[in-house]
């Protein structure tokens, strides 16, 4: 694991800054703390910041074969590389090392482009190929590891690891775009390929990039898509068996590591899963860490501990308490963009708590996506099943009356919420589930952008990230549906974000067995009924895991990895909520009407809505304001 960045001259064999290049390294030093490497010649630069997982003593970067032909920095971990380098071998390549980036070297001698599809792990890389006289970046096809890259008015291709390594690299920060922070405040995260920044670009899951010099713009195409394939022909207990074998063949290949390694252990299902597969096959016990809560309701510790005792785990645990929101500055540092999920501050410490045991931690991300595990889920099966018993000509009027009447109950009990059934009723799939997952409904942004901004946006929706997604699985299952959405936006986009950033800022390697992209496939493959059962997801990840579980532990309700943020916004952090209609950053960028923001604070500190999603989208965003975007140009209104 590491952190890479690069200058391509485009048009010509310029010279490169070499002080530019040391100040995108100096902004990603923290995702390579063991070693720094760099290579500059006519036209281009490549810089590597070094995490050491596998040969400590001979992985330095930038990496290149012996004739210097071909030149890589790399960050992620390929899981499969010995079979590939066994392979290579017997083809006539001989390797100067024993480790994994150089197997995608000699790969890509042999194979070109073809290297990708061999690849089975986590990575990006930038890889320049002097004989083609082209430059190469590439992501892995879940999306685990970031790569961001922008094409300057000079005629530069810069790329980084990180968004702070692009804008190293820039004269100055670019303005922000306004579509990107309406997509902001629609999902809590600006979904690839977009960034916050005007002219940055993230390459997406599965996408490679080629640039060429006089070749013009670097072209940009997927290599590799989620796939929808058949339903495998097994029975019940054939298909629990197979995947169990899957998961267990899956983590094993993530421990193969120089260094120490350990999990993250929530008390979920997907890291017990992980934990029990690991405590098979290690000699030792597995170091598990968890975070647990003061406030009962959102602590899952007990559950946690219950997986530590049964697999006799070293188990380290810390508490987190309402102190912890002191952080928030340093999350949006931490971030480079605005963030908006709050479980990144527990997995900010908890990512401390790992990198004080191991250097390397397995995690359960990508269960709820791959198994349908999410609530949102199951309700959007039925939801469309109801909806396939009613003409539309009838559906959309009716329901749409209903939502219109229907109270917004936040404070009652969850069968008493109806309105937003409702409008998913009246809605198509892609507006259905668009709501489902919103961080702000888009009638409520509407009213907190200012009347310039919403100029500015000229009728832009959020909604138009999932509707061009959509395209492409128009015609699959409801449930595949908006599986697939999951994978190209909330996954890359939201959770891996996530635990990418914070555990790379603590030096901190993650591996999650449950993204393998053949266990992904596997798991697309599955009919709709294997992943939910009534109103529960994962039915058959939890069928398969039960040998291995407790039992209260398999059947208990949902948690997930959250913090109690609404009572946090009404106590300790009230103050800073106040604050964000009147002389702050927010207030002061024009993009905001304030008034519809001191409306929100009051009625989210009088306990009459529950505004915590957005309270805390609007804090993380003026975090950002003062931080990483201190100097970037605002959305102006063009007259």
């Amino acid at each position: 694991m590491c952190g890479l960045a690069g200058i391509m001259d485009l048009r010509g064999q310029r010279p490169i800054d070499p002080e530019r290049l040391a100040a995108m390294s100096a902004r990603i030093a923290h995702r390579g703390p063991d070693g720094s490497g760099s290579h500059v010649e006519p036209g281009l630069g490549l810089v590597h910041r070094r995490l050491a997982i596998i040969d400590l003593a001979g992985g330095a970067q930038p990496m290149a074969n012996a004739a210097g032909t071909i030149r890589i920095v790399f960050n992620g971990e390929i899981y499969n590389f010995k079979a590939l380098m066994d392979d290579l071998a017997g083809r006539g390549h001989r390797f100067a090392t024993r480790c994994d980036t150089e197997a995608i070297v000699h790969g890509w001698a042999e194979w070109g482009e073809g290297v990708l599809d061999r690849l089975r792990g986590m990575f990006a890389f930038a890889l320049w190929d002097a004989g083609r006289g082209q430059l190469i970046l590439a992501r892995d096809r879940i999306g685990e590891k970031p790569l961001y890259y922008a094409v300057t008015p000079a005629g530069e291709l810069v790329f980084a690891s990180e968004i702070s390594g692009v804008l190293a690299a820039l004269p100055e920060t670019p303005p922000l775009d306004p579509q990107a922070v309406e997509n902001y405040f629609a999902y809590g995260y600006v979904p690839d390929p977009k960034s916050i920044f005007r002219g940055i670009a993230k390459l997406a899951p599965g996408e490679l990039l080629v640039a060429g010099r006089g070749a013009g713009a670097p072209a940009v195409r997927q290599y590799w898509d989620v796939p929808l394939g058949d339903s495998p022909a097994m029975t019940a207990a054939s298909l629990e068996e197979e995947l169990r074998a899957r998961l267990d063949a899956a983590t094993r290949m993530r421990m193969v590591s120089d260094v120490p390694l350990g999990a993250f252990l929530s008390g979920g299902v997907d890291s017990g899963g992980v934990v029990a597969m690991m405590a098979g096959a290690s000699a030792r016990p597995v170091v598990t860490c968890s975070i647990a809560f003061e406030e009962a309701a959102f602590d899952e510790s007990r559950y946690a501990a219950m997986v530590a005792e049964r697999y006799g785990t070293a188990h380290h645990r810390m508490t987190v308490g309402i102190d912890a929101g002191g952080l928030i500055d340093r999350l949006a540092g931490v971030y480079g963009e605005p963030f908006a999920d709050s479980s990144a501050l527990p997995t900010y410490l908890v990512s401390g708590l790992a990198r004080r045991h191991v250097t390397v931690a397995l995690t359960g991300d990508g269960g709820d996506e791959s198994f349908a595990g999410y609530r949102r889920h199951a309700f959007h099966l039925r939801e469309e099943q109801l909806k396939a018993r009613f003409p539309e000509a009838l559906r959309r009027p009716v329901f749409g009356a209903l939502a219109a009447a229907w109270p917004k109950l936040d404070w009652a009990p969850r069968w008493l919420r109806g309105k937003a059934t409702c409008e998913a009723l009246a809605s198509d799939w892609i507006g259905g589930y668009g709501r489902a997952v919103s961080a702000i409904p888009a009638g409520l942004r509407h009213r907190l952008y200012s009347p310039d901004f919403r100029r500015q946006l000229d009728g832009y929706d959020a909604i138009e990230v999932f509707r061009e997604h959509g395209k492409a699985v128009a015609g699959a299952d409801p449930l595949a549906r908006v599986q697939y959405l999951d994978f190209k936006t909330w996954l890359p986009g939201g959770m891996l974000t996530k635990v990418d950033r914070a555990s790379m800022a603590h030096g901190l390697e993650l591996r999650p067995p449950l993204l393998d992209h053949e266990l992904v496939a596997w798991a697309m493959s599955l009919p709709a009924s294997c992943k939910v059962e009534g109103f529960a997801g994962k039915a058959i990840l939890k069928r398969a895991l039960a040998p291995l579980l407790p039992h209260e532990l398999l059947h208990r309700p949902k948690m997930g990895f959250s913090i109690p943020l609404a009572d946090w916004l009404r106590g300790a952090l009230a103050g800073r909520c106040t604050a964000l209609a009147e002389g702050s950053a927010l207030a002061a960028s024009g993009l905001f009407d304030t008034a519809a923001i001191r409306r929100l604070v009051t009625e989210h500190r009088r306990g009459t809505r529950d505004h915590a999603r957005a309270l805390w989208a609007l804090i993380m965003f003026e975090a950002f304001l003062e931080g990483p975007a201190a100097g970037a140009g605002l959305p102006q209104v063009t007259p």
